[in-house]
C-alpha cells in the first residue's frame, strides 16, 4: 500500500511539474516510468552461462535439492570426503574455519561418498563442519564427473569454473590456497 501511495505521489508531482502539454520546457523524466523501464530491461537480460564443471545437481545431507549452478561466478572449492576417512575427519576443522572466514568470497561444498547418509550426517556433526553445505553422493555421480579416485580430494575452481588445482592437501596448504583464491 505504501509503495502505491509513493508511486502515485511521484506521478502526481511529475505531472504537476509539466505545466501541460503545449510548448514550454520539456518535462523532467518520469521517475516511476524510468524505474519500470529499468526493471523490464533487467528482467530480460540473459543469465550468465553456467560452466560445464558446475553443471550438476544433487541432494544435500538434509534432503534438499542442490544445483551447483548457484556456485557460478565465485571461486569454488569442492571437498570430496568419506565418513569413515580419518584424514577427512582431520580436515573438517580447517574446512569449517575456511567457511567461517571466507564463505562470503569462496564457495565451499563438501561432497560425501562411500558411505550411507546416517554415517555422513554423523561425520558432519562430530567433525563440527555443519556450517558447510554437503551433498550426499552415495551413487558417486559427482565423484565420477570430477574423476575422483580417492578421498580426501580438493578441487579448486576459479570464477569461470576452470579447475585450477586438484588433489590432496594438508590443512596448512588448504588454508593458504583458500585465502589466496579469496583475494
Amino acid at each position: 500500500m505504501r509503495v502505491r501511495l509513493a508511486m502515485a505521489a511521484l506521478l502526481a508531482a511529475a505531472l504537476a511539474g509539466t505545466g501541460g502539454c503545449a510548448g514550454g520546457e520539456r518535462p523532467a523524466a518520469d521517475p516511476v516510468r524510468s524505474q519500470v523501464a529499468a526493471t523490464e530491461v533487467a528482467a530480460t537480460e540473459a543469465p550468465k552461462p553456467v560452466p560445464a564443471t558446475l553443471a550438476f545437481k544433487g541432494t544435500t545431507l538434509e534432503g534438499k535439492a542442490f544445483d551447483a549452478a548457484s556456485l557460478a561466478g565465485r571461486p569454488t572449492v569442492l571437498w570430496f570426503w568419506a565418513p569413515w576417512c580419518a584424514t577427512c575427519f582431520g580436515q573438517a576443522a580447517s574446512v569449517a574455519d575456511m567457511q567461517a572466514q571466507f564463505g562470503t568470497k569462496v564457495n565451499l561444498l563438501g561432497i560425501a561418498g562411500l558411505g550411507d547418509t546416517k554415517e555422513m550426517k554423523d561425520f558432519v556433526t562430530e567433525g563440527e563442519v555443519g556450517n558447510v553445505t554437503h551433498l550426499d553422493d552415495q551413487a558417486g555421480a559427482v565423484w565420477k564427473k570430477f574423476e575422483i579416485a580417492e578421498q580426501s580430494t580438493y578441487v579448486f575452481l576459479d570464477r569461470d569454473g576452470k579447475v585450477t588445482s586438484k588433489g590432496w592437501m594438508d590443512s596448512v596448504d588448504f588454508e593458504g590456497k583458500v585465502a589466496e583464491v579469496a583475494g
